[in-house]
């Protein structure tokens, strides 16, 4: 493996990590369920997809050939994540969950 395909691939999982570690501190600190929903959705599935991608390279200069399986992980995880988190949304919706007053302004 060349130097510049690992050095990709350590970018792209320390991208991956830094980003699934903000969505954590996220879900962790924000003070509403509305705003709780972004930190899971949107910086979560961008580190886990920077780390399957990492997981694609290596796998794919390392093996015999292309390596799907992280294809199909991404696409289900870029499918799955915002139906998730529209339907929580929409279940809090319906069972009347108000956002904080400081969230408001």
């Amino acid at each position: 493996m060349s130097a510049l395909t690992e050095y990709l691939v350590a970018i792209l999982v320390l991208v991956g990590a830094s980003f699934t570690l903000l969505g954590s501190i996220g879900l962790a600190r924000l003070p509403d369920f509305f705003m709780r929903l972004h930190g899971p959705t949107k910086t979560t599935t961008l580190g886990v997809g920077a780390m399957v991608m990492a997981s694609a390279i290596y796998f794919s200069v390392t093996g015999p050939g292309i390596s799907l399986h992280e294809i199909a992980v991404t696409l289900f995880l870029f499918i799955t994540a915002p139906v998730s988190a529209h339907l929580m949304a929409k279940a809090a919706l319906h069972l009347l969950n108000k956002p904080e007053d400081a969230t408001k302004e």
